[in-house]
């Protein structure tokens, strides 16, 4: 249980800066504005970077390039399964206008609905996720290069 503890606090914590994020977007009205998305992938990457950091430090004699990746894996899977749960709660039950007004920015002409936003939402942040604990895996990877 220890090992799955820090992943999944720094997912509570990554998905509360999401939030929080969301927030204050929706506070000057940019929610709806899908540029504004990229930020999420560096809020989880940061996130991601930070778990694996930490839990390379607590423990460097078994830190391995899987452990680390796991750590990473856990960490944004956290993230993106909460923040995709509020985000179905804001669209449904805070801001009922929120939907239409996103599909209207995208001028796509999309008849999608709720459902199926919600799963591109979920599904950005699991290949964010994937690919950010692969990237940062490169960082904390040990070496073998020959000196």
């Amino acid at each position: 249980m220890k090992n799955l503890s820090l992943p999944i606090r720094f997912g509570l914590v990554t998905s509360a800066v999401l939030i929080a994020y969301f927030l204050v977007l929706s506070l000057v009205n940019m929610h709806t504005n899908p540029a504004f998305s990229f930020v999420n992938a560096l809020i989880t990457g940061f996130g991601i970077y930070e778990a694996t950091r930490l839990s390379k430090l607590e423990n460097p004699a078994n830190f391995s390039y899987s452990e680390g990746f796991k750590t990473g894996l856990i960490t944004g899977f956290v993230a993106t399964i909460v923040f995709t749960a509020f985000f179905l709660v804001y669209a449904t039950e805070i801001n009922g206008g929120f939907l239409p007004e996103l599909l209207q920015k995208i001028k796509g002409g999309f008849n999608a609905h709720i459902g199926m936003v919600t799963f591109v939402v979920a599904i950005m942040g699991f290949a964010t996720t994937v690919v950010s604990s692969l990237t940062v895996m490169q960082l904390f990877k040990k070496s073998r290069n020959i000196t």
